[in-house]
Formats: C-alpha cells, structure tokens, sequence
C-alpha cells in the first residue's frame, strides 16, 4: 500500500519592496535556512541567492515582493526564494542571464548569480506585466543527501501559495496536499506520484481568528485516513465547528485515469488548464463548519499534461490561459505565483494550489 506523501508550505514570508528589503530578505532567508538544518556553506549562498534577488527587485521593478517559502513533504524539504513583480519584463531572459548584461547600468551579475547558487531556478516573465524569479534550496533528508526522490517528485506536481490582505502578518488562507506514490517507478528508479489530492480553504474574513479556521482544516485533511472527497470535507466541517468557519474545495486529480474529481463548499473556483482551454469545476455554496449543502463530487477530464488550478476569492477569476504565454509548461510554484501576482486582490487573504499532470 502506498504511503501519502504529504506537501504543504508552513513557513511563508512575505516582504514588499522597500528601503529595507535586501537586509530584510537576507535576514528572514538565513533564519529559515538554519531552521531546516542547511549547513553554514548553504546558509552563506541561500542569504546571498535573496539579497541579490532584493536587489533586483529595488533596481528593475516597478513594484515588487519578495517570498521565502518552505516547502514541506513527507521525506524532505527545500527553502524556495520567489522574486515577483510588475514591471517592464525581460525581453531576453537568456541574454539578462550571462555576467555582465544589465538594463539598468549596473553590473548585471543577479540572475545569472540566483541561478549558479541554486539547487533549482526558473524564470518566467511576461513583456510589460512582470517576472517571477524561482530559487530553491534543498534541505538534508534524513539520509544525508541533499532533498529526496520522492520530495523532487512532489515538487515537479503540486504546489501552493498564501498572501495575506494588507496591513495583516497571518493569512486566513491554507492550502495542503498528499500524493499517493505510482506502483511503477519511472525511469529515473523514483516513484511518481500517481493521484494528488489537493485542499485549498479560505477562513471567513481574515486575519488570526480566520487562520485558525483554515489551519485547523489543513490539519484535518493531512491527518485523515479516508480517501473519497465528500467523506474529507465532512471530517472538515466537524472540525470546524466552533470557529468562524471556511470555504474550502477539495480536488483529487487521478494521473492514470486522466480523471478529476472536485468537491467544495463556498467561493473557491476550480478550472482544468489545457491549452487554451479553461474549465471550470463545480463548487456548491456554503460555510463549511456552519452550512454544509448536500455534498456533490463533480468530476471531469484530466487531458495529458494539464493544470488543475484552485484558488480562493482573494484572486480574480477572470484570468484566461492565453494571458500567460509559456506558463503553463513550467512548474506548479511558477503557476501559482504568476497567476497569484497577476490576479491576487490586496485587499483580501489570496491562496492558490495548483496541480501538474504528466504530458504523457
């Protein structure tokens, strides 16, 4: 029987644009890095890897963040460095990543310094909008070696992003995983998942007393042992009892089937992304903990290599396929910031998960 993997991003700071912002990133990166046990060498290339990022920002952007997020699964961890902004874009993401190129008169050492000191980078920028920048950073497995199989694995299928509303330093947005490991190992020997199960739920409201909803429901669903969706979300809606209660939509997407299910109650929207094609899943109205509709699972095709996208009300749902060229072929974080930039809303909680498929 295979065994869950679990992936959920606990640990996620936030920081604007500002005077401040190369000390700070430097700072809160380092801080995280010893959290997760990276050795002093690591540690020295993470703070380097976020101040030039911070850097970056401050010279090229109109307005930017800067997120330090923890990415957590069953049998590893990694420390992810995400550079968002509107702005001009690049124009030439290959040219702005060789030394010595700047648009800004500088020494145009930064992208090019990101990419050699991480484990993982990626880049994806859209002409007059904005670019999102990737870093990340594995920890140590328990084995000693640096991530593990099954942690790359999730990474490359399932991924999710929280913001808070402004003025607020807790968000009452929470989104968790699991996946169900395929019987058959790929070619490279690692097992990939066969079946993501993903929740996202937005707390009623925002701030502490809307995190604790959604904390409690993320909680619930890493911890229960059932796998149909209706059955999940009643676990939630007992949970929640208590508290002010959630939105929250459950989806399930089966790689080999090529099937995916969804389940919700409240303002969460769910869309399958193939191609150009966006469309929707089903999500009754409610309050999970206080409201629940008579539960309905939806399901729908899953094609070859599409995206399952959920998230709360605190991003827009007009966003289309075709005003991301080229995202949808890059990992599921690159999706989730891209879009989350592009749509979130400040004055709400924003969450988004998001869910790769096999291309083939």
């Amino acid at each position: 029987m295979n065994a869950p993997l679990l992936s959920a991003a606990e640990d996620v700071v936030w920081l604007r644009a500002g005077e401040a912002l190369a000390a700070s990133a430097r700072r809160e990166a380092g801080a995280l890095a010893h959290r997760l046990g990276m050795s002093a060498d690591r540690v020295a290339r993470i703070e380097l890897a976020a101040t030039e990022a911070a850097t970056n920002l401050l010279r090229h952007a109109d307005d930017g963040s800067l997120i330090l997020r923890v990415s957590r699964a069953a049998d590893g961890a990694a420390l992810e460095i995400l550079a968002l902004d509107t702005g001009p874009g690049i124009p030439d993401i290959d040219a702005a990543l060789r030394d010595g190129h700047s648009g800004g008169g500088t020494l145009g050492i930064g992208l090019g310094a990101i990419s050699r000191l991480s484990d993982d980078f990626d880049v994806h920028s859209l002409d007059g909008r904005g670019t999102l920048v990737l870093a990340r950073f594995w920890a140590p497995a328990a084995a000693g070696d640096v991530g593990s199989r099954s942690a790359r694995a999730a990474a490359r299928h399932v991924a999710g992003l929280t913001r808070p509303i402004s003025g607020e330093t807790v968000c009452g947005d929470a989104w968790a995983a699991r996946a169900d490991l395929a019987e058959t190992p790929g070619l490279s020997g690692e097992r990939p998942p066969g079946r993501v199960t993903a929740m996202m739920c937005d707390g009623l409201g925002h701030g502490p007393l809307a995190a604790r909803a959604s904390e409690r429901a993320r909680q619930v669903f890493q911890n229960s042992t059932r796998t149909g969706l209706r059955d999940i979300l009643q676990e939630i809606h007992l949970a929640l009892r208590g508290t002010r209660g959630a939105a929250v939509c459950l989806v399930s997407a089966d790689f080999a089937a090529r099937r995916v299910e969804a389940c919700g109650a409240g303002n969460v929207s769910a869309f399958v992304v193939d191609g150009q094609r966006r469309t929707a899943l089903i999500s009754l109205p409610g309050i999970v903990g206080s409201h629940l509709p008579s539960l309905r699972v939806f399901d729908a095709p899953l094609p070859p290599g599409a995206t399952v996208v959920v998230h709360s009300d605190g991003l827009k749902d007009r966003w289309a396929p075709g005003d991301f060229p080229g995202l949808f072929t890059r990992q599921p974080i690159m999706i989730a910031g891209q879009i989350l930039g592009q749509a979130g809303v400040r004055r709400d909680d924003a969450g988004i998960v998001v869910i790769t498929t096999p291309a083939s």
